[in-house]
């Protein structure tokens, strides 16, 4: 494909990804110069969207940042970042206060603010919107603010095919656009990554399967450091009927009084926590497993029976619908659960500035690592997150990106080589492939880990031979990259011969202060390297 078919765009701003942390930071970089906005479906659809508990803050009359703090960090496991706990917890009331004032509506009862309370959390600070449709709410609500900003240009259903970066500085990216059929330059003085998590990698997960960690390999294959990989949080309660579609149960509804059941109608949770159902999700999870498993059970049941019909059709409407749909009435019939791989705790390494070790290289939100969340994030910190660290993001950019670089051209070169045409074969070999992957990780690395199982899950990653592939055929490249993705993941929860947090191993059943420690990748000459560090 010769030069006349890439497009050139030059921009200020290049944000790639559309969740609550793209669109924020893209409205706020529009105060600053041209916004070009990347995503790969449309603008509306993200993980972020799905969210359904809500956003925590410290700004109920009996709550401090002190407090929410203290819950972050216990939920965390002593492997959080302090700087960045203090950041996100102090600056994120004025994000939340930010959006309040901009027209934001958060659901409210007759004296303010109706919050909510969810596992880890002493007090009542999640803010919620819509009943149990934050996410959607908060989305569509920039979404209104982004598309009628005139400095903002939007390319929906577009696939960031490699980041332009020499592993010392980043110039922008090489775009595929479906509208367009073409391949687009995109020349820019600040790139953010804001794609989103990689939970989608997993057969049974609470995410889209486009939610496949794109980011993550993006920043990988740049030069960029990747760190706690092994961390996978699972979602407690995901939908779980043979023949239905999942989805996912939000946590707010045991915050409210839902009780967890076995198959004997007997609760469980007082076996494995004294916070009962209010326990942080991974101590949850495992319960349920752990009884699925005794059980010989493919789900427990989660409870809305004994609370008031008004509350479930109100509070959590989104959920009794969808239920409905499903033939279950849940103020009268219980709801069907299991766990499910839900948010990636680990993703690209950043300082408290969203800054990553590439020069112009940004990200933030769930494909970042900023160390926020520790080794187990607590529940309505993401939204939070976003907010905080897609703003320092822009403010580190403003000040440290002025200056347009040229794309070295041998960057140039490699882009007019990546071929947009792939054989029905490579597509077929490609979908096969992404099936074997999600479910290698989802049998062997899920919610409890052994050496058995992870050396298994290696040797099946491996099978995939990187010497048949094509790093310049667009389907081979993204099947390289998922191999990389759930060999990191794989490979991390092999390193770490301890439990703690979201990642838990049966041969290793307690923390262990030798791993008072991350896991650190990067890509060196074309070999993935792992290193440790405190940070």
């Amino acid at each position: 494909m010769n030069k006349k078919n890439i497009s050139e765009i030059k921009t200020d701003f290049l944000i790639i990804g559309s969740g609550l942390s793209g669109l924020y930071s893209a409205i706020y970089a529009s105060k600053f110069g041209k916004v070009t906005l990347i995503t790969k479906s449309s603008i509306q659809e993200s993980n972020s969207y799905w969210a359904q508990g809500g956003i925590a803050a410290a700004i109920n009359d009996d709550d401090s940042i002190e407090i929410h703090k203290k819950d972050t960090l216990s939920a965390g496991c002593g492997l959080n970042n302090e700087e960045a706990v203090n950041t996100m917890v102090s600056e994120g009331t004025e994000r939340v206060q930010g959006l309040i004032n901009q027209g934001m509506n958060f659901d409210r009862a007759e004296s303010g603010f109706d919050f909510g309370i969810e596992g880890g959390h002493s007090r009542r600070r999640i803010l919620h919107a819509l009943g149990n449709e934050t996410g959607k709410a908060v989305v569509d609500f920039l979404c209104k603010e982004v598309e009628k900003n005139n400095k903002i240009t939007i390319y929906e259903n577009s696939f960031v095919i490699d980041l332009f970066s020499d592993s010392k500085s980043c110039f922008g990216c090489l775009v595929f656009s479906d509208k367009e059929k073409n391949k687009i330059s995109i020349h820019s003085k600040a790139t953010i990554v804001a794609t989103g998590g990689g939970c989608g990698l997993y057969s049974q997960s609470s995410n889209p399967s486009s939610t496949s960690g794109d980011g993550i390999a993006l920043g990988l294959n740049a030069g960029a450091v990747v760190k706690d990989m092994e961390f996978i949080q699972f979602h407690p309660t995901v939908f779980s009927k043979e023949g239905a579609q999942n989805f996912l149960i939000s946590e707010a509804i045991r915050g409210e009084g839902g009780q967890l059941v076995n198959h004997s109608k007997s609760r469980f949770m007082e076996n494995y926590s004294k916070q009962l159902e209010l326990a942080p999700r991974d101590i949850v999870a495992r319960a349920i497993f752990n009884e699925m498993r005794t059980n010989g059970e493919k789900n427990v049941f989660l409870s809305l029976k004994h609370l008031k019909p008004s509350l479930i059709k109100n509070r959590f409407k989104n959920t009794f619908e969808l239920c409905l749909r499903e033939g279950l009435d849940i103020t009268k019939d219980d709801i069907p659960v299991s766990p499910a791989a839900h948010y990636m705790i680990g993703g690209i390494k950043t300082n408290i500035s969203s800054q990553t070790n590439i020069k112009n290289l940004y990200a933030c939100g769930e494909v970042a690592c900023v160390g926020a969340h520790g080794a187990n994030r607590l529940a309505s910190n993401s939204l939070l997150e976003c907010l905080v660290f897609a703003k320092r993001a822009i403010d580190s950019a403003v000040k440290l990106s002025k200056k347009e670089m040229k794309i070295p051209k041998d960057l140039i070169e490699r882009a007019k080589k990546c071929s947009l045409i792939s054989s029905d074969k490579k597509v077929e070999s490609y979908l096969n492939y992404r099936i074997l992957l999600s479910q290698t990780i989802n049998n062997y690395v899920g919610i409890l880990r052994n050496k058995k199982d992870l050396l298994l899950a290696l040797n099946e990653i491996s099978s995939i031979k990187r010497t048949n592939l094509d790093e310049f055929d667009l389907i081979d490249k993204r099947l390289m990259n998922l191999k990389s993705l759930t060999y990191l993941i794989t490979k991390s929860a092999l390193l770490r011969e301890e439990s703690r947090g979201a990642h838990i191993r049966e041969d290793f059943s307690s923390e262990s202060s030798k791993w008072h420690k991350h896991i650190n990748w990067k890509l060196n000459n074309g070999t993935l390297r792992f290193s440790y560090s405190k940070q």
